[in-house]
């Protein structure tokens, strides 16, 4: 999907601070950082948000990358944030699915 940000990100027609990737997914670096670790896992596949079907497998396979990325980054010991937005209310700015690793500050409860 040419027009959508993120899956040129994932084809690498677009530059971003890549963190990991592999055959199902791609991390990079988010370019507002909210959070002094602040990174988006995505699926290299274009899913719009989470209301739409979606490979369970696959959704599995992000958290787990954003354990991973957390872990590359130390803050799985002092703690991290993984936040997945659905839509324009709950703050979705770009449709295409994505996992924010925030990590590296403490966060309050409840968010927003």
């Amino acid at each position: 999907m040419t027009s959508c940000l993120f899956c040129r990100i994932a084809a690498g027609t677009l530059p971003a601070r890549i963190v990991h990737e592999d055959d199902r997914s791609v991390a990079f670096a988010d370019i507002n950082p909210k959070a002094p670790v602040h990174v988006l896992v995505i699926p290299r596949d274009h899913v719009a948000t989470l209301n739409e079907p979606a490979d369970e497998a696959l959704l599995g396979h992000l958290i787990a990358v954003a354990v991973r990325v957390a872990r590359d980054a130390g803050v799985d010991g002092s703690g991290y944030r993984l936040v997945v937005n659905t839509n324009g209310d709950a703050g979705q700015s770009v449709f295409h699915v994505h996992v924010h690793v925030l990590g590296g500050r403490p966060f309050g409860w409840p968010p927003g």
